[in-house]
């Protein structure tokens, strides 16, 4: 006899089985690559302040600063 989803007899296990369903997180999928080539991606890091302090010294831009740097830093 194959196997079947249990009926639900109770209006317990029907509470709980509709709790599950609400609180139970979906599988959370491979995240995707950007579909626009060359496009950015938003990451939060942690920076020493003093190495923050430097590149904001330069004002706006201070993202696109870091950017270059880490480039120079892995063409090594």
């Amino acid at each position: 006899m194959p196997d079947r989803p249990r009926r639900i007899t109770s209006s317990r296990e029907a509470a709980e089985a509709a709790f599950k369903s609400a609180t139970t997180k979906p599988v959370e999928s491979v995240p995707k690559t950007p579909s626009i080539p060359g496009a950015r991606e938003q990451v939060t890091l942690r920076i020493d302040r003093d190495v923050l302090d430097h590149f904001q010294e330069g004002g706006p831009g201070w993202q696109d600063r870091i950017n270059d740097a880490l480039r120079t830093f892995i063409r090594k």
